[in-house]
């Protein structure tokens, strides 16, 4: 049946995506790779997957390089994709005001809103299942967390998933379940908000949950908002060791393989080397021999020349690292840096375009 519907979604991409400098001086933030594809083209495929013909993203920020760059995937996955602007950043709930005519049509069916950041298994299926079968007028999924002081928490009846309300960052455990940014609502939703800077958390759910009609399903499987490079490197561990345990065919296999690990088929891996746990390479890389790579991301058209040792780190694209190098703590290499022979660097955040020749020995931005 959600074959015959038609169904958007809104994809709330926002502003600069500073917590992930310096990738996103390259690109506007769901375009960073993530897993060997652009970060939103996991939730495109995902919506796609369960019969959504329209996206709509929300976005304050290059909305022209989005657009040339998703058109190629509107072609692929012959899906619409489109954008809201916002002149001003209008926080979670404006921009659904601000679409509010690409989100409504005829046929009164529910939309997903999505953030941005969220990385997950997207079981969009049973979302549209649970929220036909209780009727409510919107559904939010959530997401269990061993630190629920750091995040807004559901508190909700555990047998129908109804919200009572929401407590922004409790001191006393009032429960465990945080917001996990995905949502399915119903049009009558856009009413309840205007066009102005609004949040849907504080403002819009709370109303809704008072009214006995706002509804949470827990999250099966991973939850990551990947929206920083620390989070961005577990929610890589979360989603290579989800798609072992859907026993994927895109996992490498071989000697030098160890753990979860993912490699592009035009990357070309050297003799000698050991690859993973929680490794992406990306397409056109090569790995010279005798390379250690672990926990890490290494971009599209990247080398890495022999003996070098990368952990716990973001090489972004078509940087080198040169031989016997070692590159560890959170270093982030923006577009096309260079770092010399034998060189060291602790957590270097360095950003694009940068030649590296002496030692980064405690975490720093290089500009």
């Amino acid at each position: 049946k959600a074959g015959h519907i038609t169904m958007k979604a809104l994809i709330l991409v926002g502003g600069f995506g500073t917590r992930l400098r310096p990738l996103t001086l390259s690109v506007p933030k769901p375009l960073v790779d993530f897993a060997n594809k652009p970060m939103i083209l996991h939730q495109i495929e995902a919506l796609k997957a369960v019969g959504v013909t329209e996206v709509v993203l929300a976005i304050n920020y290059q909305p022209e390089l989005m657009l040339n760059f998703l058109k190629e995937f509107e072609m692929k996955l012959g899906i619409k994709i489109t954008c809201s602007q916002e002149t001003e950043p209008l926080g979670t709930a404006g921009p659904l005001a601000l679409a509010r005519d690409k989100l409504l049509d005829e046929s009164g069916e529910p939309f997903f809103v999505l953030n941005s950041d969220v990385i997950s298994e997207y079981p969009l299926k049973e979302m549209i299942e649970f929220h036909k079968g209780h009727g409510g007028e919107a559904s939010i999924m959530v997401t269990k967390v061993d630190e629920p002081s750091k995040y807004g928490v559901v508190v909700m009846d555990e047998s129908t998933g109804q919200v009572d309300k929401f407590v922004e960052k409790p001191k006393l455990f009032v429960g465990n379940k945080i917001n996990a940014g995905i949502y399915l609502l119903n049009p009558s939703v856009l009413d309840r908000i205007e066009l102005r800077p609004t949040s849907i958390e504080k403002e819009v759910f709370p109303k809704i949950a008072a009214e006995k009609k706002l509804f949470a399903m827990v999250l099966p499987g991973f939850w990551m908002d990947i929206g920083q490079p620390r989070d961005y490197i577990t929610g890589l561990r979360l989603y290579l060791d989800s798609l072992r345990k859907r026993s994927s065919s895109k996992l490498a296999t071989g000697s030098h393989v160890v753990g979860n690990v993912l490699v592009d088929e035009t990357a070309k891996i050297g003799d000698g080397c050991l690859i993973g746990p929680d490794v992406a390479i990306g397409p056109g890389c090569v790995v010279e021999p005798g390379v250690r790579l672990s926990r890490c991301t290494v971009m599209r058209g990247v080398r890495i020349k022999k003996h070098a040792c990368i952990s716990s780190s973001i090489i972004g694209w078509h940087s080198t690292v040169g031989q016997w190098a070692r590159v560890e703590n959170m270093t982030i290499l923006g577009e096309d840096v260079h770092v010399g022979d034998e060189i060291y660097s602790n957590g270097g955040v360095v950003l694009p375009h940068k030649e590296i020749k002496s030692s980064i020995l405690k975490p720093e931005i290089v500009m």
